[in-house]
């Protein structure tokens, strides 16, 4: 396969530098593709496929991943001419954890190179902006309301001292606010609530199985629905998701459709892979089996 490698050349962390350190070895076997700005990797996604690479591969972490993703799907034919590369370099890689894609660069790499091709469902938005239909894919996670919300208040620069933990800090910013109440449908369910997460596959925001018993190539969206997110809701869920990694049943409503729409009473935006993405109302679907990746 012809591959190439789209990364940021300034990314802090060990990883990253560990990745840069080798940058020669990986020069000799693919292209290298060095972005600059918000946008490139996904611009440089769409046109690795024009040039005949075959092989994508995203190094970094969730956001730019996502970036890949869209630029695969702003590519004709896309998903079915490229297979897609993770390299795991970012503070959370969710997608990578939930495909068990090793977290270092060196066997991350190895299993680029040595892993096989499997196919996983390829969820997707189409909301209105700018006066036109715009359509986004995520790799494996979405919300509204809360998580949001959160997003909207991280600091970026406590976000480089503490990681993960920022957005725990912007997360308790946002629940001391108002929230818009958000409404899910399928058609046949309708369940209201401050917090709306959607999942491909069992893992939200790191090791903590939301969706518990979910599979990424099961051609079903995970929906979990939060009647309320406040401090009573984080008090009760807390304890269940340290311990055990999984929420207690009766603090969410849950269903698994093929596709919904998200609406709210007030303006709300919602994101896609830990990214803002766009402002309801939206609809979520996914195509079953429509991305491929290569795994361990």
């Amino acid at each position: 396969m012809r591959a190439c490698v789209i990364f940021n050349p300034v990314a802090k962390g060990e990883k990253a530098r560990t990745f840069r350190a080798q940058l020669d070895a990986i020069a000799r076997e693919c292209e290298l593709k060095k972005t600059t700005a918000p946008g490139d990797a996904r611009r440089f996604a769409t046109a690795a496929i024009a040039e005949g690479f075959d092989l994508i591969i995203a190094a970094g972490g969730d956001g730019t991943l996502n970036e890949v993703l869209n630029g695969l799907g702003d590519a004709p034919d896309g998903f079915a001419r490229a297979c897609l590369g993770v390299l795991p370099l970012g503070t959370v890689n969710v997608f990578a954890r939930e495909l068990k894609i090793p977290l270092t660069p060196d066997a991350a790499w190895q299993t680029i190179r040595n892993g096989r091709e499997v196919r996983v469902d390829l969820p997707w938005v189409e909301f209105r902006s700018n006066g036109k239909t715009e359509r986004s894919y995520f790799a494996q996670m979405a919300g509204a309301g809360l998580d949001a919300r959160a997003i909207e208040l991280v600091s970026w620069s406590l976000k480089k001292k503490i990681g993960p933990l920022a957005y725990v800090v912007a997360g308790l910013q946002a629940i001391s606010g108002k929230l818009p109440r958000v409404t899910a449908s399928d058609g046949q369910n309708n369940f209201a609530g401050e917090l709306v997460l959607l999942g491909n596959g069992q893992l939200y925001g790191g090791n903590y199985r939301i969706f518990r018993g979910a599979s990424a190539n099961d051609g079903k969206l995970e929906v979990c629905v939060f009647p309320r997110a406040r401090w009573l809701t984080l008090l009760r869920c807390v304890g269940p998701l340290l311990l055990r990694g999984e929420l207690p049943e009766g603090a969410v409503r849950r269903f698994q459709p093929q596709s919904l729409t998200l609406t709210a009473d007030s303006p709300a935006r919602f994101e896609l892979d830990g990214e803002l993405a766009g402002h309801l109302p939206a609809k979520f679907s996914l195509t079953p089996g429509g991305l491929r990746v290569r795994v361990p």
